[in-house]
């Protein structure tokens, strides 16, 4: 049930909750999107921390939520649009980010330099 503090999110939490989605779902949006995206190694980070089974579930479903909206393919302010298109994005991911900084460890940032470097159609694996 949505709160007056959740409006608009619905559909974010809703796809976070099925995490084979989010997964396949992701993957095929960065690829498409990568050269636009200035947030590329956060986002790859978040990913990597939000699928780690270390990591407690409280922090992944926020990661996941924050994946989700970055994957859906309406938001706030459309993607295509030129430097605007993924400020809601950015904006999203950098709160889940501060909530839960302290479960992304340097392994995952490390893994998301690395997924970088040797190009995102191999960093699936």
């Amino acid at each position: 049930m949505a709160s007056e503090h959740s409006v608009g999110f619905e559909p974010a939490e809703r796809l976070a909750q099925d995490r084979d989605s989010v997964r396949r779902r992701f993957w095929s949006k960065l690829k498409r999107v990568i050269a636009n995206v200035p947030f590329a190694e956060d986002l790859l980070a978040a990913y990597y921390c939000a699928f780690d089974k270390q990591t407690p579930r409280h922090v992944q479903a926020s990661l996941l939520g924050a994946i989700a909206y970055f994957i859906l393919p309406f938001d706030f302010i459309p993607d295509v649009l030129p430097v605007l298109g993924f400020t809601d994005d950015a904006a999203v991911l950098a709160t889940a980010i501060r909530i839960v900084a302290a479960y992304i460890t340097p392994e995952h940032r490390e893994a998301a330099r690395t997924a970088l470097k040797r190009g995102i159609e191999n960093a699936e694996t």
